[in-house]
């Protein structure tokens, strides 16, 4: 994906709890276990103020969808 694209999204590979560090460490470039890290000391640091933002983050960030699953509107969708 090349830099002008480059869009924010939760991961569903790299997940522990909602997969955004998964997908800020996809987004930045480097290994989700860092960021992870970087919330846990934060958040003892800082009482409950980066588990906050987490959860807002989870709530703001979309999940990443795979192109092959959107769903194309208008067309019919077989269950079985």
């Amino acid at each position: 994906m090349s830099e002008a694209n480059k869009k924010l999204y939760r991961s569903r590979e790299d997940r522990m709890i909602a997969g955004v560090c998964g997908g800020l460490g996809e987004y930045f470039e480097v290994d989700p276990t860092l960021i992870r890290l970087l919330f846990v000391f934060g958040t003892f640091a800082t009482g409950s103020g980066l588990l906050w933002v987490y959860l807002i983050m989870i709530i703001i960030i979309p999940e990443y969808v795979p192109p092959s699953e959107d769903v194309v509107k208008g067309q019919a969708v077989d269950v079985e």
